[in-house]
């Protein structure tokens, strides 16, 4: 439940706090290794066979720099924990100076300003127990991992142990898919990179831990590129004519956790922080 944690004192206190480490131990089979047997993280991207290069793997957002945090963060410097996030995780807005937000005048409003207890025992995903949808999957601070098949994508993420599926088959999308948390996804290669578009959203996940929203309009274009062995470039592209008054794209990598697994991880299971925070 590290990321819960996370995403609600961020919002609330400004902390936030530690995660356990990944208890799995298994050296991966094919992993390019140095002289000392540790992993080659700057080795050549695999690629798989047909040619294109293969995604494969543990991931999780590259931390950002401590004190771009800091200045994100509603507390200031009350702390960080072990599993420092990617500043999007934060605010998918971290690029845009306070109040020049593209978001149209509609829709402000219903963007988080100050944050109440009532706002987010209201809305908030996290607090409770819902999925973390798209693109959120992308920034959170836990692992995810990619099974990369001929004709399909599967992203397994730890949080609530839950699945996507990226269908790169050369299917359309459907008419009038089913609003969902993750969205309906087709991807496509571009050279060296997959390039996935998403629609099919429903109106309720929140975009970052201080609760930007997005509506039912939302498409993602995500554009996936593993550069070399252990890091993967990311770029996401927002378009929500609903919500924002023009796209908005972020920047940032994905790292390789090398012999290691996910491990299940539900929120309603021996859960005890919300009995302590005063949101219930």
């Amino acid at each position: 439940m590290r990321y819960r944690r996370m995403w609600m004192l961020i919002a609330l206190t400004g902390v936030t706090a530690g995660a356990y480490g990944q208890w799995v131990n298994h050296p991966s089979p094919g992993t390019p290794r140095t002289k000392d047997g540790k992993p080659n993280l700057t080795a050549p991207a695999p690629r798989a066979s047909n040619g294109k290069p293969d995604l494969s793997g543990v991931w999780q957002a590259q931390a950002s720099p401590i004190p771009e945090l800091l200045r994100l963060l509603p507390g200031g410097g009350n702390g960080l924990g072990e599993d420092i996030p990617t500043k999007y995780f934060i605010n998918i807005f971290a690029d845009f100076n306070p109040g020049e937000e593209p978001l149209q005048p509609s829709a402000a409003g219903s963007q988080p300003r100050e944050y109440t207890l009532r706002r987010f025992r209201k809305d908030d995903p996290g607090i409770n127990c819902l999925p973390t949808g798209v693109p959120a999957v992308d920034t959170i601070p836990t692992p995810f991992k990619i099974v990369q098949t001929p004709g399909l994508i599967m992203m397994l993420v730890e949080s609530d142990t839950t699945f996507r599926q990226i269908f790169i088959d050369g299917r359309k999308f459907p008419e009038d898919p089913t609003p969902s948390w993750m969205g309906y996804s087709v991807g496509k290669w571009d050279g060296d990179v997959l390039v996935v578009e998403t629609i099919g959203f429903n109106d309720r996940g929140w975009l970052d831990a201080v609760g930007h929203m997005h509506s039912d309009a939302l498409r993602v274009t995500e554009r996936f590129h593993r550069v070399n062995f252990g890091r993967m470039e990311v770029q996401l592209t927002l378009d929500d004519p609903k919500t924002f008054t023009k796209p908005v794209t972020v920047k940032f990598n994905e790292v390789l956790f090398p012999d290691t697994d996910l491990i299940e991880s539900y929120c309603t299971e021996n859960e005890r922080d919300l009995a302590h925070s005063g949101v219930r």
